[in-house]
């Protein structure tokens, strides 16, 4: 929208039930701003949905919309929608094939030209056309060039060159695509439906001692939610009581359900396996992280993807073309040449009727619709029709380390003791004194101790911290000291030159290594590392084999870190010791060499990064508002292997709309060449064009076959 009104009291979305096509989509859009105390609007197609900023009635929008018998509903008004019989829906279409039938019956019987098969003939061009001549006829007074003005004109030729059997086979014909394009769109949109129906509209609520049954839209925040063994969840919110494994696939994709217990977050839309669970609410219906999945895949289907942007404006261009040229054909040869009238006028409207760009109108609406939904049902929220296409045109690919490459929290990986001590007796020193400490650090020695059960009631005294170095503490009424290696450099004078070489051995594998000692000597070496998700290697290795041409791992560690982990990963480039404004620069760098370049990280920190690539991709979306807001895409999960998925689907679709196009003008232009020597006759012409808007939508819905992993 060129003036976007800011004011969003005015603001109010609809969904729309009976778009048909992008045009009718555009005709409403112009209609409804044309309303009086409407400001502005803009139609979302895929979504089938208007936003209207101003004030008007649901009365005056499915006016604007009677061209086309739009029902209109507010968007948060709960729709049931009674599905009619196919023959109630399409009486007027069956009808008018029976009377084509008959007509074909008593052209044999009394001679094509009689007027019993001519009168049926008329019956069945008017009973099957009514809907579309209304419209064909108002657009050609209005000089808007669409398939409804194409086919009307090229009706009425018929009729007027007295082809009436073949003007009731086209008018059945396109009655018949118009119902498949309409099925193939309501196919597509179906992957966000779907999701719209994933949380329950009801929950078990407590209040006081009372437990009631209350629709979401009453749930409050701080009401305790109770889920039982098999039910979904209604809300986002935490868990106060009780464990249970809930399948989180609706929302993260993740196959497999995750543990959840006291103080840990869930969200609506995900099912409860095993155990009874108390939940206190969070979020109201209209934020649960559904919800706002839902908004944002929505939202993006508004979003032009280029290749749409250049349908469009080759269509605009196009459909008038298309009558001027066949305006030429039916003249200038009778003019010119003396040529048969009736012949060229029926060579003309022929031409008027493969014209029709339904095919060529839809081939990239239905890929992206599709796409975009299938990756949502997979765990990827891809927040437009660009990002998608230019996720498929990825060559560079930059990962933040910590938390994306890296599980984001440090581990103890080695412990090396000296002399005739226990390990886990030394751990249990270390865990105790490290109790005292703030430090990331200490927290991975306390988990390890408490892994292997240590015990940690032992006595400490005089705990004091060594800013920068350690922290040193009494136990048991003997000193001991938890630092760095220069700690006991300072301490001792020196280290013994064993041990300085198993230092820097673990230092080299990317590890941070603490020394656990007394005054008189050293005990043990402890070794902590932020540990390398079990994934990152392979996805890694999956993007190189698909193409991407550099991998770089961005990080603020020392090089030497930094180095050991890139190896391991084999990512084609490191860059350590670096600052957010060091990575905005780099990825502004890689944009200059490679053009199109991803930037992957956690949403909060790489944000001016994420923004500078061309594609900024956060992960963990699911519950983090800041991921969902800032990234172009967004891995719901806290799963790095959905990434060459999301590039497989991209790439797909890319490939998928590039068919839809050329397969789309080439038929156009083979029917061209058909008309030149009289070959192309008017229900063959409707019936290439019908079977053009088929192939490209299953070609399109192809994409639902794209698999998460």
């Amino acid at each position: 929208m060129d003036n976007k009104v800011e004011n969003t009291e005015d603001k109010n979305v609809y969904r729309v039930q009976g778009f048909t096509c992008t045009n009718c989509a555009g005709i409403f859009e112009k209609n409804v701003k044309s309303l009086p105390g409407v400001k502005d609007a803009q139609v979302n197609f895929g979504a089938s949905k208007i936003t209207v900023y101003g004030s008007t009635t649901v009365e005056e929008l499915e006016k604007a919309g009677s061209f086309e018998s739009l029902k209109v509903t507010p968007e948060k008004q709960r729709i049931i929608e009674k599905k009619k019989p196919f023959w109630q829906e399409h009486w007027n279409v069956l009808l008018s094939a029976i009377l084509l039938a008959l007509g074909y019956f008593l052209g044999q019987q009394y001679g094509e030209e009689s007027v019993w098969s001519a009168a049926t003939y008329v019956a069945s061009i008017i009973i099957g056309g009514y809907e579309l001549f209304k419209k064909g006829i108002k657009n050609l007074f209005r000089l808007q060039f669409d398939m409804n003005t194409l086919m009307t004109v090229a009706i009425i030729g018929a009729a007027a060159i007295g082809e009436w059997g073949e003007g009731a086979t086209v008018v059945i014909l396109f009655a018949i695509s118009e119902a498949l394009e309409r099925y193939s769109m309501e196919k597509a949109r179906q992957s966000i439906r779907s999701l719209m129906d994933i949380a329950p509209k009801e929950a078990l609520i407590r209040r006081g001692s009372e437990e009631i049954t209350v629709s979401v839209d009453d749930i409050r925040v701080g009401d305790i939610m109770i889920v039982k063994p098999g039910q979904k969840l209604a809300m986002d919110g935490i868990v106060i009581k009780g464990t249970s494994t809930i399948n989180q696939a609706a929302i993260t994709g993740e196959s497999v359900p995750v543990t959840k217990t006291i103080d840990d977050e869930v969200f609506a839309g995900t099912l409860n396996e095993e155990g009874l669970l108390e939940v206190k609410v969070t979020k109201h219906v209209e934020d649960t992280t559904i919800s706002k999945i839902i908004h944002l895949v929505e939202e993006a289907q508004a979003e032009r993807a280029p290749s749409q942007a250049f349908v469009d404006r080759f269509a605009k261009y196009y459909t008038p073309a298309i009558m001027i040229l066949a305006l030429g054909i039916a003249v200038v040869p009778p003019v010119l040449a003396g040529a048969d009238w009736g012949e060229w006028i029926y060579r003309g409207l022929a031409l008027l009727v493969v014209g029709c760009p339904c095919a060529l109108v839809i081939s990239t609406p239905v890929s992206i619709v599709t796409a975009i939904g299938n990756a949502a049902k997979n765990g990827v929220l891809i927040k437009g029709g660009i990002h998608l296409e230019e996720a498929g045109r990825l060559a560079a690919i930059a990962f933040d380390k910590t938390g994306t490459l890296t599980k984001g929290f440090p581990e103890v990986t080695d412990v090396e003791t000296f002399g005739n001590h226990d390990e886990k007796e030394l751990l249990a020193i270390a865990a105790v004194i490290e109790k005292g400490s703030q430090h990331p650090l200490a927290s991975a020695i306390v988990r390890k101790a408490e892994d292997l059960e240590a015990d940690l009631s032992l006595a400490v005294e005089d705990f004091q911290s060594i800013t920068g170095k350690g922290v040193k503490a009494k136990v048991n009424g003997e000193l001991y000291y938890v630092g760095s290696p220069k700690l006991f450099v300072e301490i001792h004078s020196s280290m013994k030159a064993e041990m300085n070489q198993r230092i820097e051995s673990l230092q080299k594998q990317g590890k941070t290594v603490m020394v656990l000692g007394t005054e008189q000597q050293v005990l043990a070496l402890i070794a902590v590392a932020d540990e390398v998700r079990d994934s990152s290697k392979d996805v890694i290795g999956q993007l190189h084999d698909i193409g991407i041409k550099k991998t770089i791992m961005l990080t603020g560690d020392n090089q030497a870190t930094a180095e050991a982990i890139g190896h391991r990963l084999s990512v084609t480039d490191v860059k350590a010791d670096l600052m957010p404004q060091d990575k905005l620069e780099y990825i502004k760098k890689l944009r200059k060499d490679y053009g199109n370049v991803a930037m992957i990280g956690d949403g909060v920190n790489d944000a001016p990064a994420l923004a500078a690539s061309t594609v900024g991709i956060a992960m963990g979306g699911a519950g983090t508002d800041t991921a969902l807001e800032t990234a172009d895409i967004a891995l719901m999960a806290d799963d790095l292997g959905k990434l060459p998925y999301t590039i497989r689907l991209s790439r797909k679709t890319l490939a998928i709309i590039k068919q839809n196009i050329t397969f789309s003008l080439g038929i156009k232009l083979v029917a061209l060449a058909f008309i030149v020597p009289g070959w192309l006759t008017l229900w063959l012409a409707i019936f290439a064009d019908m079977g053009a808007t088929l192939i490209v939508t299953l070609n399109s819905l192809r994409l639902l076959r794209v698999k998460g992993r």
